[in-house]
């Protein structure tokens, strides 16, 4: 998972504002466009970054491009975050439990005695 794109292209409030509108279901550029008070040259450009980190997909239907929300990569990121806030807590990834607790129950022996 690309995170440096994905938080590069979630830093933008235009392209946040595309991600919530494409919660609603697969909308054509032109439709997106249609929500914002800036160039449809500029909404391309978002989307392309947003595409680029893999938030959107692009799907072709007769002679219109529908985009729509990747959400595996949302579901991944939770994981990442997840990781990480278990890692700082120090809480064992999957666990639910830190070292020190069970170290404390006897389920981790200490080798500095």
């Amino acid at each position: 998972m690309p995170l440096n794109l994905i938080f590069k292209a979630l830093a933008d409030a235009n392209r946040r504002k595309i991600l919530q509108l494409l919660q609603q279901g697969d909308l054509t550029a032109g439709e997106i466009a249609a929500q914002f008070e800036i160039s449809k040259p500029s909404i391309s450009h978002h989307l392309n970054i947003l595409k680029q980190a893999n938030l959107v997909q692009d799907i072709r239907r007769g002679q219109n491009i529908f985009y729509s929300l990747n959400t595996t990569v949302f579901q991944d990121m939770i994981a990442w975050f997840y990781n990480v806030s278990d890692l700082k807590s120090g809480i064992e990834p999957g666990s639910g439990q830190s070292a020190q607790h069970k170290q404390d129950k006897g389920d981790i022996q200490d080798d500095r005695e």
